[in-house]
């Protein structure tokens, strides 16, 4: 993992670099093209050849040389080629296709903070606040990796993101600041939430039950509040990722089925690095 990690800051550096070089080249280009025009105005060009010759000589020379450095900025990133066999590919092509549907979802949230609260002292049928922010997945690529396969994107509204490539993870905030782990030190669940939804429930859940703004301790409807009204409770898809070293991250989907295909076939390939 060091390696990969050393590889792309590696490459951030060459092409940091390179984009100085094409900077400095692109002015020197704008001065001599100047310099070209200023001998005409000022008549001394036509009397010495050699200035517009010399000109057209250096114009032609760090054109080429802007080329050579935007061909090398292209250049400038990590080949990700990973062997494997034919058993391991097709899980993990089981898993980028459980993965582009679930980027379908209607809503993805990050679960950004829960905490327990007294369901009898607050009247409602809810043990646990939770808060959390809407985000998306996706299918794409941190630029300095280049792979067979587009990496699994997963946004964090609150840290780095996730990108899951076939053997390693990379928690990305900038070129400056990422983590690798491998895929074998990732603790992976999936499993389902009942939530109470007092938001516009998603055209891709499941409402499998109703509860009441204020319930009583059996979490019947409690009748001292005559506003009271009734919650649907929802199905919803969980997914959460952790590590001893400390990195945690929880997801709510909208559509559970597509989360459950998703984590089942991420657990099959995940064991072969078991």
């Amino acid at each position: 993992m060091q390696g990969i990690k050393e590889s792309i800051i590696l490459a951030h550096q060459q092409k940091k670099e390179l984009i100085t070089d094409l900077k400095k080249t692109s002015r020197t280009l704008f001065l001599t093209k100047t310099k070209k025009i200023l001998s005409f105005v000022f008549l001394y060009g036509f009397i010495n050849k050699n200035i517009p010759q010399n000109s057209d000589r250096d114009i032609k020379a760090q054109k080429q040389a802007i080329e050579q450095i935007k061909m090398m900025i292209e250049k400038c990133y990590v080949n990700l080629e990973i062997d494997f066999d034919n058993e391991i590919k097709k899980k993990f092509e089981l898993v980028h296709e459980a993965f582009k549907k679930l980027t379908t979802s209607h809503k993805i949230w990050d679960i950004t903070s829960s905490h327990y609260q007294d369901r009898v002292a607050m009247r409602s049928s809810a043990s646990t606040i939770v808060k959390r922010r809407e985000v998306h997945f996706a299918l794409k690529s941190i630029p300095y990796i280049k792979s067979d396969y587009q990496a699994l994107y997963l946004k964090n509204a609150n840290g780095s993101d996730f990108y899951i490539y076939p053997t390693f993870i990379v928690m990305y905030n900038n070129e400056n600041n990422f983590a690798i782990i491998g895929i074998d030190e990732l603790n992976f669940h999936q499993t389902y939430t009942r939530f109470t939804e007092t938001s516009t429930v998603p055209r891709d859940s499941k409402i499998i039950g109703q509860t009441w703004a204020k319930v009583n301790k059996n979490g019947s409807r409690d009748k001292r509040f005559k506003s009271n009204y009734q919650i649907p409770v929802v199905r919803y898809g969980n997914i959460r990722f952790s590590t001893q070293t400390g990195v945690l991250e929880e997801y709510e989907l909208s559509n559970y089925e597509l989360t459950e295909e998703f984590g089942k076939t991420f657990r099959e390939f995940q064991t072969q690095f078991r």
